[in-house]
């Protein structure tokens, strides 16, 4: 197939082109480089990605629907976002500029070039809101309450493609992620706990957890979510959670991060952060049932798999990056 992934130079963009790639897709990758890096993919050029369909374009501007329509896709990977909770707090406007401006500029272009099929990057972590402690995994079906202008952005993107399917026919799949982990990502962002404390404790740094620790989260790997991607591609429709349906809570993760550097070190605390929900699990059993698709990694093999990749995730010169550019592809 034909196959655009915006923000695909990004932390799990970079991973679905590299799959892309292999799987012998065409494959063309739209993104502005403010957090994405050329580097990323470096391994999908050298495999075939050819270098003149990486495209340096803002999903809010002019220049992406000239590129969906000059690449002419069957697929088109929704990937680019603003994804921080913090920054949609701070400022509303930039979070729904980024995130559902920027998504009907690509679903106006997708209808334009007639893309049979978009699949597009929700929040699994955010859309459904916080959920009491024994409130068990979350399903599709559950009340929306979302906490954050980042959570709200992305479930109202999902109701854009439901209307977008409704009444042009353009088939979707929005897959609502649980918190994603694994090499390349930032470790200096808010939704890669996991990046930065393998990150701060790999260079004997203290590490800080915000609140008391006992939030709780859906980790999962990289690659899993990646294969949910693939999957998307030619089956479900819909909202589908991809989560490991193993809820975490923030001390956990450090004690594990921690394990790998073998250090007793304790955390310092910090003030919660604003917007962020308390408690959140997703029941994954509609993408068994309609993806095929399951978790592989679990928690600890893949927080061993980050830490023997560190290099992988340490933020390095950003090849292509103009100051200019503001939008972020990293995803929370």
């Amino acid at each position: 197939m034909r196959v655009l992934v915006t923000g695909g130079a990004g932390f799990i963009g970079s991973h679905l082109v590299d799959r892309l790639v292999h799987d012998q897709h065409d494959v063309a990758v739209l993104d502005d480089f403010s957090t994405g890096r050329m580097d990323h993919l470096e391994a999908a050029v050298a495999a075939g990605l050819d270098p003149k369909n990486i495209i340096d374009a803002d999903v809010v501007g002019e220049a992406a629907p000239a590129a969906v329509a000059a690449f002419g896709p069957d697929v088109v990977m929704l990937l680019a976002a603003q994804s921080r909770v913090n920054v949609s707090m701070r400022d509303p406007r930039f979070d729904l500029d980024t995130n559902v401006v920027g998504l009907v500029n690509m679903l106006e272009a997708s209808r334009a070039a007639k893309v049979r099929r978009v699949v597009f990057a929700s929040s699994g972590g955010t859309i459904y809101g916080s959920r009491a402690e024994d409130a068990g995994a979350v399903g599709e079906d559950a009340m929306k309450l979302p906490s954050s202008f980042y959570g709200l952005s992305k479930y109202v993107g999902g109701e854009y493609l439901r209307l977008y399917h409704e009444h042009f026919g353009i088939e979707y799949v929005a897959l609502a992620l649980g918190n994603v982990y694994g090499p390349r990502q930032r470790p200096d962002g808010e939704s890669g706990v996991i990046a930065t404390y393998i990150d701060r404790l790999s260079c004997g740094a203290p590490c800080t957890i915000n609140g008391d620790g006992l939030t709780t989260r859906d980790y999962v790997y990289v690659a899993d979510v990646v294969d949910a991607f693939v999957r998307a591609m030619t089956r479900g429709c819909g909202l589908i959670n991809i989560g490991t349906g193993i809820e975490t809570s923030v001390c956990e993760v450090y004690r594990l991060a921690a394990a790998q550097f073998g250090t007793m070190r304790p955390p310092a605390y910090g003030p919660a952060l604003p917007g962020e929900a308390r408690h959140i699990v997703l029941d994954p059993s509609l993408a068994r049932q309609a993806l095929g698709w399951r978790s592989q990694v679990p928690l600890p093999a893949g927080i061993n798999a980050l830490a023997q990749s560190r290099a992988d995730c340490l933020v390095g010169p950003r090849v292509g990056y103009s100051p200019g550019h503001r939008r972020t592809d990293a995803l929370r």
